[in-house]
């Protein structure tokens, strides 16, 4: 997909005329919260969820702006009609400013992420990286660490790193949550230590409504391998099996199997809403 237009501050331009300034302190020290959303057949998955974690991390890290919900749907909606982008990623960044007025939103359209086929078969492979983020329920642009961390799996051959807290627990991904499941109850860090991802809401209502247990636990990383099974999730990966945590070998279960299925079906219902 080529995509020659983004949205800046609800105005179309040119890709080649979005500019940053590398004057700008806001930027250059990382004081900006980002989303990134599924276009699917022309429709914006779980819009309005991405739109609210959005505004949330913004108010997290205290960034004023202008923007309404309903002005940056508006310019999603005339970015993914103007670029033809009937299946993509968009990422939205918000900048802050020292007033709010000056506040920046970038919207994007970016080439969408498939997996290879063959990890959902066979289980994706991730590292262990000690760092626990200082805020972790805003999705800010100060990702250094993060990206360490999926750098040094990458060099591996890993799909994720996991990030592990200072007490030993499995927080997330760099760029996904992570779960456990024993049985028919999935397991979860808490909330108030991850990022929560829209995924993730997307997979604990499925599977209440599919009769599964969504249990919130911290889970010792020496305890991983007592678990059924392990897997992420994340807007690009949906459901990703793994079949190793580090040194951990680990099986992919039956229940797990039904519930990758099952969540499939719950997506396509769902249209994009949850």
């Amino acid at each position: 997909m080529e995509s020659r237009f983004i949205s800046h501050n609800g105005k179309l331009i040119e890709e080649k005329d979005a500019v940053v300034s590398i004057s700008s302190v806001e930027f250059s020290y990382g004081f900006g919260v980002y989303e990134t959303i599924r276009v699917s057949h022309g429709v914006s998955q779980f819009l309005s969820e991405h739109l609210e974690r959005l505004m949330h991390s913004a108010k997290v890290i205290g960034l004023e702006y202008p923007f309404t919900p309903e002005s940056i749907e508006k310019s999603i909606t005339e970015l993914v009609k103007v670029n033809s982008a009937d299946t993509c990623n968009l990422k939205i960044l918000l900048i802050g400013a020292p007033k709010k007025e000056d506040a920046d939103i970038y919207i994007m359209c970016l080439n969408p992420l498939f997996p290879d086929k063959k990890l959902y078969r066979d289980g994706a492979r991730t590292t262990l990286y000690k760092y626990e983020r200082a805020l972790p329920q805003a999705k800010t642009l100060n990702m250094l660490m993060s990206y360490l961390a999926y750098r040094e799996a990458k060099k591996t051959g890993a799909y994720d790193a996991l990030l592990i807290a200072n007490d030993g627990s499995v927080l997330e991904g760099t760029r996904t949550n992570f779960f456990c499941i024993q049985n028919k109850t999935i397991i979860s860090p808490p909330e108030k230590r991850i990022l929560s991802g829209v995924m993730r809401m997307a997979v604990k209502k499925c599977a209440k409504k599919e009769g599964y247990d969504f249990v919130e636990r911290d889970i010792p990383v020496t305890s991983v391998g007592h678990f059924d099974g392990a897997f992420i999730t994340s807007t690009s990966t949906k459901i990703m099996p793994l079949c190793s945590i580090g040194e951990q070998e680990i099986k992919i279960p039956d229940s797990l199997r039904e519930l990758m299925q099952k969540f499939e079906v719950f997506l396509e219902d769902s249209r994009g809403k949850l």
